[in-house]
């Protein structure tokens, strides 16, 4: 007759003993389970010596999936493959997530036009990209003085680009600089699938543009 072990402080305090991995097989010590099938099908009450009975004439494992229950359930699976598939899926799932990346533009307050536009340009297409874009405005001998200057060119950038960004961080002074964030409204993800988006309808265009405009049929010979 199958007897339990003696339960521990911990047994007692928590309902079981606390694990990283679900409990398989013969380390699930307790007299009865409630049982689900390989297929979700909902078994019932079993005795663990009957669970895991089950479990071998079936060449599956017996996991303990809710552990705090009363009884505990456990399902039969391969728990081997569930692993692994899970690790998986965990792996697909960290090369699918986009993290947002902080870019950095650095403008002096009395910045020329033409740099202007090519920092505007770059500012554009970090955001486009999803990402944020710290803007630091420097400021050297007596342009210290004229904090203004950086104000306002703050101002007219984050204006420039409304249409795909917004300010995250409004203009602060931080010794000789000063310092604007400007956060893009799309996210990182969806600025990734737009440009795969995009790339894939110009690859269709070019496989259309190279395809012939009529087969050619040769006239019979006599």
């Amino acid at each position: 007759m199958w007897k339990p072990p003696a339960e521990t402080a911990a047994d007692r305090n928590l309902g079981g003993p606390i694990s990283a991995e679900p409990r398989i097989n013969d380390r699930i010590r307790v007299p009865e389970v409630r049982l689900v099938g390989p297929n979700g099908e909902q078994v019932g009450i079993v005795s663990i010596g009957d669970a895991l009975k089950l479990a071998q004439e079936s060449d599956l494992d017996l996991v303990e999936v809710a552990a705090t229950a009363r009884p505990p359930v456990c399902k039969l699976m391969d728990y081997g493959k569930f692993k692994y598939e899970s690790a998986m899926k965990a792996r697909e799932a960290r090369r699918n997530q986009a993290y947002t990346i902080i870019k950095e533009i650095k403008l002096r307050p009395k910045i020329d036009p033409h740099d202007y536009e090519t920092k505007k340009g770059h500012v554009v297409r970090f955001l486009k990209a999803g990402d944020k874009v710290k803007v630091t405005i420097m400021f050297r001998g007596r342009e210290q003085s004229r904090p203004e200057l950086g104000f306002r060119l703050l101002q007219r950038l984050a204006e420039d680009v409304t249409d795909l960004g917004f300010v995250e961080s409004q203009p602060k002074q931080d010794g000789r600089n000063m310092i604007m964030v400007i956060g893009p409204h799309k996210k990182k993800a969806e600025a990734k699938a737009e440009k795969a988006a995009a790339k894939a309808r110009r690859d269709e265009d070019s496989v259309e543009e190279q395809a012939p405009v009529g087969d050619e049929v040769a006239a019979p010979q006599e």
